[in-house]
């Protein structure tokens, strides 16, 4: 981390895992932050989540990753199995966490804790939505609910319904439906699991893993059409799909409270041309909102989070900046639209319907040698924060601070 001499002022819209991240990444190298929050509380709502060997690098690279460590769980044994319970693929953990580290499976809520607790209060403004975005002369001048604030910097962290994106881009592309809703909900079991993973049926899919404080995560995903609910209940309509699969998914689903069962349809974000404008950079689901189906759309988060940090510290001062982004997107715009597109196609595979297409999907799974699904994770987990090491120096064509 850089010192603690004053680099410039940067503005961070959205209070969410990314615009936390960005703001602690900034603040450790000498940046003045303001983080602007729409909702009138901080805090995450949401479910599990899996925080991946890059995610947790990132998080070191703030000085985070043991308390996340501390309040997550590792080492979790995982695969993919049919309805009946037979394994189609499963993870040797130890062999995984030898080659890139273990993944930590935390509650989202307690990894935004984390971070939120590394930012000062005084940097947080709740109920302010950013409405206009203006140059003004070398720097920008910020309109949000209840104020205008001029900042060298501002960061759209405020997710895949932007309202900084539609400042800066008007005319970039919306959400569009992934063709399948997710529920998530945590439960009590009773008795801790050690053993997750998630299950593949036609057209539909559940998934499931231990928490630390013995509760578990369990997620449930189905191709239905945009916008639906279920009429009688979305735990009763859980239980009605998936109660005949394979132990422990009953018992799971009648340990489960209907109100605590969050349903939300799945979108993802068009490829954006770009990622900054002049002094503006995009971060998070507001520049990449990806399908859940790696699990990588908040580890991608915590890599942008550190690598434009990473990158502005390159630079000699404010003037610098948007140099720094432009390095930022050319090295952050290639990685995120590779993983996106991989989510995308995984999911198309694993929300297969025809009877055939199942067959061969679940005997390809079978044959897969363990050896080809490392190869495959590799590029995904093996990423480690940009080496900025030496004295700062100019971004002549935005790519000389590469990732390793």
């Amino acid at each position: 981390m850089g010192g603690t001499e004053s680099r410039g002022t940067a503005i961070v819209a959205g209070a969410g895992i990314g615009g936390l991240a960005t703001a602690v990444a900034l603040m450790g190298r000498g940046w003045q932050v303001r983080v602007l929050e729409r909702a009138a509380e901080f805090g995450e709502v949401g479910a599990g989540l899996s925080v991946w060997p890059n995610g947790i690098r990132a998080l070191d690279a703030l000085g985070l990753g043991e308390r996340v460590r501390d309040l997550g769980i590792a080492d979790i044994q995982a695969g993919i199995r049919d309805p009946s319970g037979r394994w189609l693929s499963r993870i040797d953990a130890a062999e995984f966490a030898r080659r890139h580290g273990p993944p930590v499976m935390i509650h989202r809520a307690r990894l935004a804790e984390v971070l939120l607790a590394a930012v000062p209060r005084s940097s947080l403004v709740p109920g302010a939505a950013v409405r206009h975005v203006r140059p003004r002369g070398s720097q920008l001048e910020i309109e949000y609910d209840g104020g205008v604030e001029r900042a060298d910097l501002l960061v759209g962290a405020d997710g895949i319904r932007s309202t900084v994106r539609r400042a800066v881009w008007p005319h970039a592309p919306g959400p569009r439906y992934a063709g399948y809703t997710a529920w998530r909900t945590v439960v009590d079991l009773g008795t801790p699991l050690r053993e997750g993973g998630e299950t593949w049926g036609r057209g539909q899919r559940i998934g499931f893993a231990p928490l630390c404080d013995g509760r578990v995560y369990v997620f449930a995903v189905a191709g239905v059409p945009e916008g639906g609910r279920s009429g009688g209940g979305e735990l009763a309509e859980l239980r009605r799909r998936f109660g005949g699969w394979h132990d422990p998914v009953p018992r799971l689903l009648e340990a489960a409270a209907d109100e605590a069962v969050l349903r939300h349809d799945i979108y993802e974000l068009p490829p954006l041309p770009s990622f900054v404008e002049g002094r503006v950079a995009l971060v998070g689901d507001a520049a990449h909102a990806m399908t859940p189906n790696l699990g990588q759309g908040a580890n991608q988060a915590l890599e942008d989070a550190v690598t434009l940090a990473a990158l502005l510290d390159t630079v000699p001062g404010v003037p610098g900046v948007p140099a720094a982004l432009v390095a930022y997107h050319r090295i952050r715009r290639p990685r995120t639209r590779r993983i996106a597109a991989r989510s995308r196609q995984l999911g198309r595979v694993a929300q297969w319907r025809s009877a055939p297409a199942v067959a061969l999907r679940d005997r390809a799974l079978r044959l897969a040698p363990q050896w080809s699904l490392f190869r495959s994770l590799a590029p995904v987990v093996s990423w480690r924060p940009p080496d900025t090491s030496g004295p700062p120096h100019r971004l002549e064509d935005g790519t000389r601070a590469v990732e390793r």
